[in-house]
């Protein structure tokens, strides 16, 4: 028999990607790399000082997805009046695999040295390409693994100093709103997320143990920084179970960390613009951002 939950994921995952990708208002380089790059979209309805929403898009880490797939999910936001940083980074995908495997998952250390440096260039690129931008008040969301750089990025002062990606002090955030994030990695390993696609990140199962502390955001808290996790309830990308992993941690090290359970509603329908799911994700972000 057919499986129900794979027939409603596939729904919404096509619901999600029939928006054709919506062009930029501006592009600016963070590096030299082609994925260095970072989209600006202006608020559609003009406003000054809008608060800047920085989307760090998902994919497992993984090259074939880029940045386009949730340039619709940033223009949404654009319309409702915020502007908009859309990060690309380096994803993995480079080396040879067996035919019908999927690309392997990020780059180590490429994908965290790009997030880490288009944050910190951010507010000085945001300035340039979109004037109006409030880069005082920035919210960070990104959408399953880029929900779990989101979170990482919201962490870097947590860190140890031996980390090239150490911050001395916490990040100039309103907060974070993660969507199905991959946030704990222990958890998404035991799961299976992604097929083993947070040990990929990391450069492989042998390298787990010994870079997940510098990695996995369950073990970088308290941050100190308002987060809040918005989750499909029938999500079978990132089951909830990985969300809830998280939630427990922050509890253990005294975070209080808001985690919305949205009923009937999977892993796509986050960043679906014709999705009432995504509606309540640019709610989230306004609670944080005002």
């Amino acid at each position: 028999m057919p499986d129900p939950s794979a027939e409603r994921d596939a729904v919404e995952a096509e619901s999600a990607f029939s928006h054709p990708a919506v062009a930029p208002d501006a592009t600016a380089a963070y590096g030299e790399h082609p994925d260095q790059v970072v989209d600006f979209f202006a608020p559609r309805d003009g406003r000054d000082r809008a608060p800047l929403v920085v989307v760090l898009h998902g994919g497992a880490w993984r090259a074939p997805y880029d940045r386009q797939h949730i340039s619709p999910f940033a223009d949404f936001l654009a319309r409702r009046g915020f502007a908009v940083a859309s990060v690309e980074y380096r994803r993995g995908g480079e080396l040879p695999r067996q035919r019908g495997t999927e690309p392997v998952a990020g780059r180590w250390p490429e994908t965290f040295d790009d997030v880490a440096a288009a944050m910190d260039l951010l507010p000085g690129l945001a300035r340039e390409a979109l004037p109006g931008a409030d880069t005082r008040r920035i919210v960070v969301t990104g959408h399953s693994a880029g929900g779990h750089l989101a979170l990482w990025a919201a962490a870097r002062h947590v860190l140890t100093p031996d980390s090239p990606w150490h911050l001395p002090a916490a990040p100039a955030l309103r907060g974070v709103v993660a969507l199905a994030p991959i946030a704990d990695f222990t958890a998404a390993e035991e799961l299976g997320v992604c097929g083993g696609a947070t040990a990929q990140l990391l450069g492989g199962k042998e390298h787990f143990d010994e870079r997940r502390p510098y990695a996995d955001p369950a073990a970088l808290l308290p941050t100190g920084i308002a987060t809040v996790l918005v989750q499909g309830r029938t999500d079978i990308v990132v089951p909830r179970a990985v969300a809830e992993s998280y939630t427990e941690a922050a509890a253990k090290a005294g975070e209080p960390v808001w985690l919305t359970l949205l009923v009937d509603v999977g892993h796509f329908p986050l960043i679906d613009p014709a999705a009432d799911a995504c509606a309540v994700v640019a709610e989230e972000i306004e609670q944080l951002a005002y």
